[in-house]
């Protein structure tokens, strides 16, 4: 039995600074949530991240997660997406150190 498709971004960590990265409309990566390509299509989704698993020398962990579509693009769906998207759990690096500044 298939798990039924949900609204997805493709995720994964960039391999050399451990970064959660997102896959942009224009094929590029972004740490920015907001910046990725939402796919509403199965079979793209899984395309774009059969694209990212071809990438071994950049990232690592390439997965679909669910996300809906917001005011600002989109968003997460799921409390460990929001997570991640937050950056780092331990304050002042990477995406915290780069909001207060």
């Amino acid at each position: 039995m298939s798990t039924r498709f949900t609204t997805s971004v493709v995720t994964a960590n960039d391999l050399f600074e451990g970064d959660v990265v997102y896959l942009t409309p224009q094929g590029g990566w972004s740490r920015i949530h907001a910046e990725a390509e939402l796919f509403t299509d199965q079979a793209a989704a899984e395309a774009a991240l059969d694209a990212a698993n071809a990438q071994p020398d950049r990232l690592v962990g390439a997965y679909l997660a669910p996300a809906r579509s917001g005011p600002d693009g989109p968003e997460p769906a799921h409390f460990r997406e929001e997570f991640r998207a937050r950056g780092p759990s331990n304050y002042l690096h990477g995406k915290q150190a780069e909001r207060m500044c």
